[in-house]
């Protein structure tokens, strides 16, 4: 008898049943009764707490060398901490997915849950992690999440909007954007944002202003240096995260121009790095630390119907700080 017929016989949810085998506290007298019962008939031995098997939080990214990966890094930490459980850190190797080398790891290390960043799941991936009772949440997904797939997201189209609004309203009319990935919603709602600000401006949209990064600092360069390249250059630069501004900002230095005097520029998360640029770099502060916190809980505050809320999205808001001003002003 596999787990989920187990909860389908005892009446309870998936998750209930995992609580059970891995001896979480939060079930019920009764209910845990009724499942343990049925486990034992089954053959299924309960996971003690105290065994030398460590309780699992698994943190899974398709890439870890950005500054962003530390921050939710340290969001998981902190509620593992708090429940007495043990992170550990996947690389899927492939770009949003999760392949199929890492869903064979994550269901034989058994985790209490998952957190993925940036990710699509498929139907099928969905399926063997419910069967396995592996409760999942996605951060920031790649897509529009399915209603029963629970997400952590950011206010990325109010980010943009006030990124540009910023921008407009110190006088900048030919306002440039380096976004993210064209495939990616965190992407586009940004980029929704910008033209949002602009319309609200009366400026028009050039399109030969608009280009999709990788959220990297190599790619932010280069697509600055296009931008940059030629008289009818933009007076400002919105850069879809930090690190493609700090690209930004190496470009500004090569082609010899003052920021924020011949160039501002804005970028996005708001890492711990972006105060230090030089000049101290004006950001959209994307919590992306308490992002990682609300997805961890909701693994664990899940009730016996294995609910828990299937979608939150947190604020952002802009910090002003020496990377921007008006044309010609310092």
């Amino acid at each position: 008898m596999t787990l989920a017929e187990v909860a389908r016989v005892a009446g309870v949810s998936l998750p209930t049943v995992s609580k059970v085998l891995n001896g979480r506290a939060d079930v019920s007298r009764v209910t845990r009764a009724k499942v343990e019962r049925l486990l034992e008939e089954h053959g299924y031995r309960r996971r003690s707490r105290t065994s030398s098997q460590p309780a699992l939080l698994e943190l899974v990214f398709h890439e870890l060398d950005s500054i962003w990966a530390m921050e939710l890094i340290k969001g998981v930490e902190q509620v593992a901490r708090e429940n007495r459980a043990t992170v550990v850190l996947t690389v899927s190797g492939t770009r949003h997915t999760p392949g199929p080398e890492w869903l064979g790891g994550v269901l034989q290390r058994k985790p209490l849950g998952v957190v993925l960043v940036f990710s699509t799941l498929p139907q099928d991936v969905k399926r063997q992690l419910r069967a396995a009772a592996i409760p999942f949440v996605v951060v920031d997904p790649a897509g529009d999440p399915d209603p029963d797939v629970p997400s952590v997201g950011s206010a990325n189209w109010a980010g943009g909007l006030a990124a540009t609004r910023h921008l407009t309203a110190q006088d900048h009319e030919r306002v440039a954007i380096i976004t993210g990935p064209e495939d990616m919603l965190c992407s586009l709602a940004r980029l929704d944002g910008y033209r949002s600000a602009m319309a609200m401006a009366g400026l028009e949209v050039d399109p030969r202003l608009i280009r999709f990064g990788d959220f990297h600092v190599q790619g932010g360069f280069e697509h600055a240096m296009s931008l940059l390249d030629g008289p009818d250059r933009p007076t400002a630069i919105f850069a879809g995260s930090d690190l493609q501004a700090l690209g930004v900002l190496e470009a500004a230095r090569v082609k010899g121009l003052h920021v924020p005097r011949d160039l501002s520029v804005v970028g996005y998360d708001d890492v711990p790095l972006a105060q230090w640029s030089s000049p101290p770099l004006t950001t959209v502060h994307q919590p992306l630390r308490h992002m990682a916190e609300e997805a961890s809980r909701m693994l664990f505050h899940r009730d016996e119907s294995g609910k828990a809320a299937q979608r939150i999205e947190l604020a952002t808001h802009l910090v002003v700080r020496q990377s921007t001003a008006p044309p010609g002003q310092v």
